[in-house]
């Protein structure tokens, strides 16, 4: 008798855990979006250990008449070149077989989703260290001096006027949009909420469009398409120092789904706190493992918190001694167009990189190998395509 087993129809089984694989990779997928390939032929420009992007100045205006009696002077024109260098991204996971034989949860599955999630997550680091590490912002104060607490350094509405203006003013290419050109504006759910509950978006909430308030429906502020994301980049930690400061270390070494932490000190750590793990970023060094966790409980240097990871705790390893703070974090905007990054990438691996697997290892086959690479790299081509806005939120008040 002929059965159809895993084995033969195993085309089918990987179909599905591909599909699987990229809606994962979709779901996190932000910064991307403001990322042009730099050039029509992929093909030939991966080959290169970096792109060249170049660039001609305008002309400038005529101020003069047509001479009668002699011939004008031609212009020359001014080029540069601004420079993108590819890198390259990869990770793996591996099970034994008899794991996969015996483990009560779809770990075969499951796989196929964590390594789909990473790449895109892993990916759009690149693009996100592209978008906001730029010279172009815009804040109320140094970054360091942001204040939860001080309503000014919080976002509102008219941090849009500006940055139109600014965008205009720099020639930003935007997106064709109902027949007029239009801006992505990424941001956090936290900053969603202070722009929707202030300045003039507050009163027209209140007095005309109530769905503003009771159904957030706020798409659009002037020429610019609002894209709420929890990923969007966040500084944890990097704004004004709390009047309570909590500012020490891990004393133990913490786990990925830990629900508790071990700190050096619990001075002025209190239960609904945000505390940040990891190095402050001061600068443009991003730590992609730093995350923002909420306190629970306290007892003594024993911290019981509630993070983003799967289960409720930490989504990452901390080794004993990284920095846990209290400071007020700051959140970002970043302002752009579909022109405001470029990107570079193997075309025979993919813009989204590529399923490796899942392999068979070891001498019995007894190892299951699944993993993903990618090669490619995104850059600012010109520091004045893309704007990014500093502010501190209300909730951390």
């Amino acid at each position: 008798m002929t059965i159809e087993t895993t084995s033969t129809l195993s085309n089918s089984v990987r179909a599905r855990y591909i599909e699987d694989y990229l809606e994962a990779a979709e779901a996190v997928k932000l910064y991307d979006q403001l990322a042009s390939p730099v050039g029509q032929n992929m093909e030939q420009l991966k080959r290169g250990s970096s792109v060249n992007v170049p660039f001609l100045a305008d002309m400038d205006p005529g101020t003069s008449t047509i001479p009668q009696d002699t011939d004008i002077s031609p212009q020359v024109l001014e080029d540069a070149t601004s420079s993108i260098t590819p890198t390259s991204r990869g990770e793996a996971l591996q099970a034994s077989e008899q794991l996969l034989i015996q483990a009560y949860t779809d770990y075969g599955q499951k796989m196929h989703e964590k390594v789909g999630k990473n790449m895109m997550e892993s990916i759009d680091l690149l693009a996100q260290a592209a978008a906001t590490q730029g010279s172009l912002v815009q804040r109320a104060a140094v970054r360091a001096s942001l204040d939860a607490g001080t309503t000014t350094h919080n976002a509102t509405d008219a941090e849009f006027g500006e940055a139109q203006s600014l965008l205009l003013s720099m020639k930003v290419p935007g997106f064709s949009f109902d027949g007029g050109e239009a801006w992505g504006a990424i941001m956090h759910p936290y900053v969603f909420h202070d722009i929707r509950e202030g300045g003039n978006v507050d009163s027209i909430g209140t007095y005309q469009d109530k769905g503003i308030h009771l159904n957030y429906e706020l798409g659009k502020i002037g020429p610019f398409r609002l894209i709420v994301s929890p990923w969007a980049k966040v500084f944890g930690g990097a704004g004004l120092d709390n009047a309570s400061a909590v500012d020490t270390t891990l004393g133990a070494a913490a786990d990925a789904l830990d629900l508790t932490i071990t700190v050096a000190a619990n001075t002025n750590i209190a239960a609904g706190q945000w505390l940040t793990i990891g190095t402050e970023e001061t600068a443009n060094t991003h730590y992609p493992t730093n995350e923002r966790v909420k306190v629970a409980s306290v007892s003594g240097t024993t911290i019981t918190i509630i993070g983003e990871g799967p289960n409720g705790g930490l989504r990452f390893a901390h080794a004993s001694g990284a920095g846990v703070r209290n400071a007020d974090s700051v959140y970002t905007i970043t302002f752009g167009g579909p022109a405001s990054l470029a990107k570079l990438y193997a075309t025979e691996i993919g813009e989204y990189g590529q399923v490796v697997g899942p392999k068979r290892e070891g001498l019995l086959d007894q190892f299951v190998t699944l993993g993903w690479k990618f090669y490619g790299g995104y850059g600012r081509i010109a520091e004045n395509r893309i704007l990014r806005g500093e502010y501190s939120v209300s909730a951390e008040a």
